[in-house]
């Protein structure tokens, strides 16, 4: 016969929080001055399970530390408490923020990542599943060199196979050559998708990397001997830190109870984010007693390209009935006319918990403006022009102001504007545009063609082969020397006849016939240069190569393939390849207006001290800036027609979301901004309708503004 004893001491009952007005017993915090009646009930909320949705700009990190403030208050002991979050720095910032209200009390409370509690819990009991616990953690870098060995030494990329059958490349092919198999990078972020959401790779392939499809058998072979390589190694990588902490927890009892027993009150930040694996980590360790707290807002759920899952925000009443539900909904950011639109803009979603953000600060007397513009150059020099009225002419520094953008690619026009204009600006969603990894590919096939001893840009164009590196593209080179062509100063009748005598690696033959075919298209006897015009020849490299390339190496091709579109859209200024090579590399090398010390070197954080912020919309979550910008707001551009196309409702309302986020990033002043027309777009030239997002909101809700003069 056994006995319950139950503890009463200063640890704490679990479950069993005061009710009190203010904190708990011995408290200092008058819980009920320091936050508004929304916060304050989630703050207060009795044990149980507890949906907090918190509305942008609501307070929710003020929310989350006053919560964990007043457990400790309310005697639970730090031990007992689980904080998870999303990243180091929101931690750090949660913590330090509990220690300034209960100085001293937060010692020993588990607070960080899902990630950094996962090694946490590995290190203690890593040797359950094979690992020791001196294990080591491959960053991106070490896991794609494992990974590029394994392919290497499986030798599935001899041979890989694909539907053409053939060693040359065919125009308007959906799979790979053969022999492209994919490389690391794409296929670390194939596999990395697969472990995060739950999903078979199979599953995977067929849904986002359809061009795969002949190869899954093979890709499913390497990814087993990956996982074996890095278990003999003792060696785990990021995703891994999830993956076997969800094993462990589902599959040791002893350690799962363990755990449900010390963690007595669970707390999740920006849940909307979770992913399936998270999601069953988080019920994994609330099993026990149910005692878990999780906040974030659906209306900002944006990320389910990189895994993460809806409906774990949305269902979780359904999975934890009687669970309380708090709406936070008192907006400390913006001015009532932008949340007004906000509002609007959102309620058009089917699937969300309804919500209505009210505006604690007093109007500015300003709408937002919806700006038409005739082309994107006269956008850009309306955002340019704008930017610098509002620094100069009413004092707002550059830091408060951002452009926001669907996709990174969008924001060319505007690198190249500030540029011109001497506006200081900093990228977060990407490098600037010409200095791209896959920008710079293409251009310096370009570069050799029209300069023939440029071995720079030979060596690149040359080491995208497969097999082909450094000693191989030096050997290539010398060879190269030896024949006429390269010291002439027209291109020669025929590339490919000249390319054919040299020798290859065999893995690189056929993309190195392939690249001599392209180079023959560059060709036009009749022009002065000898060679077509800049778009044509881009279409070539894009169309011909490096399509396959793209896809075989990155795990983003879509993206960067826009951003190629582009560059074939800029390229359309052009009428000779000279005149274009010599313009990229003075944009490339420009003065970024970025302020210097006496000797023009840069000083060290002026950019990031008093700069414009370039940012894609997913970049920008959780910052906000007094002025924004939000460009392209065109059908097509934004939404995004393949999002919409292949995820259908869900897509467009997942699409409306980052619309509401980009929105709500704004302060004081907000610009809607859209191109009628767009020269010369990859496609042809399109007159392009404006964003169906709006005409969610009441017109009266915006003014709108005629741009003259240019």
């Amino acid at each position: 016969m056994s006995r319950t004893y139950t503890l009463t001491s200063a640890t704490g009952a679990p479950g069993a929080l005061a009710d009190v007005p203010g904190a708990g017993a011995g408290a200092e915090i008058d819980f009920r001055a320091e936050l508004n009646d929304q916060q304050y009930a989630a703050v207060t909320a009795a044990a149980g399970q507890a949906l907090v949705i918190a509305g942008a700009g609501s307070g929710k990190t003020r929310t989350l530390t006053y919560r964990v403030a007043y457990l400790l208050a309310n005697a639970i002991a730090p031990e007992n408490i689980l904080l998870l979050t999303f990243t180091n720095k929101a931690a750090r910032e949660m913590i330090e923020r509990v220690n300034h209200l209960v100085p001293g009390q937060a010692a020993g409370l588990w607070s960080g990542t899902f990630h950094s509690i996962g090694n946490r819990l590995l290190r203690l009991h890593a040797d359950r599943l094979g690992f020791s616990r001196q294990f080591s953690i491959l960053d991106s870098d070490d896991a794609r060199q494992l990974l590029t060995a394994v392919i290497d030494q499986s030798g599935v990329a001899r041979g890989a196979g694909g539907a053409d059958g053939g060693g040359t490349a065919k125009r308007g092919r959906k799979k790979p050559v053969d022999g492209e198999f994919p490389k690391a990078q794409a296929l670390g972020g194939l596999l990395s998708l697969a472990t995060n959401t739950c999903t078979p790779i199979e599953d995977i392939i067929l849904r986002r990397f359809g061009y795969f499809e002949d190869l899954t058998e093979k890709i499913q072979r390497v990814a087993g001997l990956y996982t074996k390589r890095k278990k003999d190694a003792n060696s785990m990588d990021f995703d891994d830190l999830l993956a076997l902490t969800v094993a462990l927890l589902r599959d040791h009892d002893g350690v799962r109870q363990f755990y449900q027993r010390q963690f007595q009150f669970i707390l999740v930040d920006e849940y909307q984010d979770t992913n399936a694996l998270q999601s069953e980590m988080i019920e994994l360790l609330a099993g026990g007693h149910g005692n878990i707290m999780v906040v974030g807002d659906d209306a900002q759920s944006i990320y389910s390209w990189r895994g993460a899952n809806f409906e774990n925000i949305l269902k979780f009443p359904e999975r934890h009935p009687g669970a309380q539900v708090h709406k936070i909904e008192t907006n400390y950011r913006s001015v009532p006319e932008v949340l007004a639109l906000a509002n609007e803009s959102i309620a058009a979603n089917r699937r969300q918990f309804a919500k209505n953000l009210v505006a604690a600060r007093p109007s500015q007397g300003m709408k937002p403006a919806l700006v038409r513009l005739d082309t994107p150059t006269v956008q850009a020099a309306f955002v340019s022009q704008r930017l610098r009225d509002l620094h100069e002419n009413e004092g707002v520094a550059w830091k408060d102001m951002a452009v926001l953008y669907r996709a990174h690619f969008q924001s060319m026009d505007i690198q190249m504007q500030l540029t011109h204009d001497r506006i200081p600006f900093v990228i977060t969603s990407g490098l600037r545009f010409f200095e791209q990894a896959h920008v710079k590919d293409v251009v310096a096939l370009l570069k050799w063609a029209a300069n023939p001893r440029d071995e720079v840009s030979f060596d690149r164009a040359v080491r995208l082969l497969p097999g082909i590196g450094p000693g191989a593209a030096a050997k290539l080179w010398t060879a190269w020397l030896q024949s006429p062509a390269a010291a002439a100063e027209r291109p020669p009748a025929s590339f490919s006849a000249l390319l054919a005598p040299l020798k290859v690696p065999p893995r690189a033959q056929a993309a190195w016939t392939q690249i001599g075919e392209v180079l023959d298209e560059f060709l036009d006897p009749e022009s002065d240069t000898g060679l077509r015009p800049p778009n044509a020849l881009l279409t070539s490299v894009i169309e011909g190569f490096y399509d396959d390339h793209l896809k075989t190496s990155f795990d983003n091709a879509r993206e960067r393939r826009q951003d190629l579109e582009q560059l074939v859209v800029f390229s359309e200024r052009y009428d000779d390849l000279p005149t274009m090579l010599a313009e990229l590399a003075l944009l490339t090398n420009a003065d970024d207006a970025t302020p210097r010390d006496g000797s023009g070197r840069r000083r060290p954080g002026a950019a990031e001290s008093d700069a414009v912020t370039l940012t894609s919309i997913h970049q920008a979550k959780g910052l906000e800036w007094k002025v924004v910008f939000l460009i392209w707001l065109t059908d097509g551009m934004f939404p995004n027609a393949r999002v919409v196309e292949e995820a259908g409702p869900e897509g467009l309302e997942e699409e409306r979301r980052l619309f509401y986020v980009g929105v709500t990033r704004a302060m004081d002043q907000l610009y809607l901004c859209h191109p009628e027309f767009w020269p010369k777009a990859y496609s042809g030239d399109a007159f392009q309708i404006p964003s169906r997002f709006l005409s969610d909101f009441d017109p009266a809700r915006v003014e709108e503004w005629t741009i003259r003069g240019f």
